[in-house]
């Protein structure tokens, strides 16, 4: 399998919540492949520049060692433009970052891990999975 990670689980995983780490790991342990979207990336560096934490800092450092950062290209912008094209015609909203990062991941056939299953349900084609629990 082929993961990318959320904002919102690379935040429990710096702050060291068993549940999230102990998937991470066993993802990495059973050869999985780990990813940080680009969005996800600076939604991550972004809360450090506002309210830096240093330690938590070099953790994310380390962690990016494991799980790299995957840019956005051309192509990830087409891709966000149909998300965004086909939730409009179907009444839906959802974040910008959202959808590029929901982009993101059906361009290239991931599984994007979130505990905001919510934001991501309406897009089609994109698989998701709840590390949280």
């Amino acid at each position: 399998m082929i993961y990318a990670l959320d904002t919102n689980i690379i935040i429990r995983y710096l702050r060291k919540d068993a549940i999230v780490t102990t998937h991470v790991d066993n993802a990495i342990a059973n050869k999985h492949k780990l990813y940080v979207p680009q969005m996800v990336d600076y939604e991550i560096r972004r809360g450090f520049s506002i309210s830096p934490k240093p330690q938590k800092e070099a953790i994310f450092k380390l962690f990016l060692e494991r799980c790299p950062v995957v840019k956005a290209d051309d192509t990830t912008w087409e891709y966000t433009i149909e998300v965004y094209s086909e939730l409009y015609k179907k009444g839906y909203t959802v974040d910008e970052m959202d959808m590029f990062i929901g982009a993101l991941c059906v361009q290239h056939g991931y599984t994007l891990v979130t505990n905001n299953t919510k934001d991501f349900i309406n897009i089609s084609r994109l698989s998701l999975a709840d590390w949280t629990k």
